[in-house]
């Protein structure tokens, strides 16, 4: 039986800043739209946590399954390492998928944008489909597209029309910004992995570039999400603060770069974590100075 502690480590709280980024980053979007509603930003991060959460129960339960973490170096795995059955965790990741539905739900009562509903149920098939059923993407090398499509593009775009009622540049340019650090953080943990995933024939987009075109990836994922800022900087200068960031992304990359030992990739993630949020916090004052 998993302790509360092994459940908490399980649930990955180092990746819960990719949920919590893109939300801060949509909410100031409306903001500088005059449509800031503080209970809808709210019921977004709700929704973004829980799905994060979700799909990483989710990701512990069909690799367990599948004999993919059997050998892992990394965080504890619930059902790799025998912390907890493997229908614990399913349930787990079910439970975590229905309160975010929930608080969805509300969310698309309030706004009346009744075809979220769909993307809703887009996100969570997503989740789950990230390394569950016969034939998971996460597998194909497509997780990498599917994480910038809903953990940037949807979610921030999709927290700003909950407020606004439309979109903005600034959102998209910060939605495009949030999904590349996501990516960032997901080529890490997938570089960490190349070995593992190589002999179990999970095909990640780091196995499918190889080792040190993967490790190139992260550097430049980081670099355009930062340079993308200056698209704004004329109209609102005050975005310029996103760039603070660029020598914070020094000691990550350079350990992405240059570490030979994977165990020495484990701290990139968190520290990934923390750029994104970063990110989406220096992107806010920005948007929320440059209003004034």
């Amino acid at each position: 039986m998993a302790t509360a502690g092994q459940w908490i480590e399980g649930a990955r709280l180092r990746t819960l800043p990719m949920a919590v980024a893109p939300v801060l980053i949509g909410s100031a979007a409306a903001y500088d739209l005059h449509a800031f509603k503080p209970v809808n930003a709210i019921l977004a991060a709700v929704v973004a946590l829980l799905l994060q959460v979700g799909v990483n129960y989710a990701n512990d339960y069909s690799d367990g399954i599948r004999g993919t973490d059997d050998v892992r170096v990394g965080p504890l795995r619930l059902v790799g390492s025998g912390a907890a059955s493997p229908r614990q965790v399913k349930l787990a990741a079910f439970a975590a998928f229905g309160v975010a539905m929930l608080a969805g739900l509300g969310l698309v009562l309030l706004s009346q944008a009744w075809w979220l509903l769909l993307i809703g149920a887009g996100c969570v098939l997503a989740a789950w489909g990230y390394t569950g059923g016969k034939n998971p993407y996460g597998y194909l090398g497509l997780g990498d597209v599917f994480v910038f499509v809903f953990f940037g593009l949807v979610a921030t775009l999709g927290t700003t029309y909950t407020q606004a009622g439309t979109v903005s540049l600034p959102s998209v340019i910060g939605a495009i910004g949030t999904g590349l650090i996501a990516d960032a953080l997901l080529m890490a943990n997938n570089v960490r992995d190349i070995p593992t995933d190589s002999l179990v024939g999970k095909r990640t987009l780091a196995v499918r570039l190889g080792d040190r075109n993967a490790r190139r990836s992260y550097v430049a994922m980081l670099a355009v999400a930062l340079l993308l800022v200056l698209v704004l900087a004329p109209a609102k200068p005050a975005i310029l603060l996103v760039l603070l960031l660029l020598p914070i992304c020094v000691m990550p990359s350079r350990r992405m770069l240059s570490g030979t030992q994977r165990q020495e990739l484990i701290p990139v993630l968190k520290q990934t974590g923390l750029i994104n949020l970063g990110y989406s916090v220096l992107f806010t004052l920005g948007l929320v100075i440059s209003r004034g």
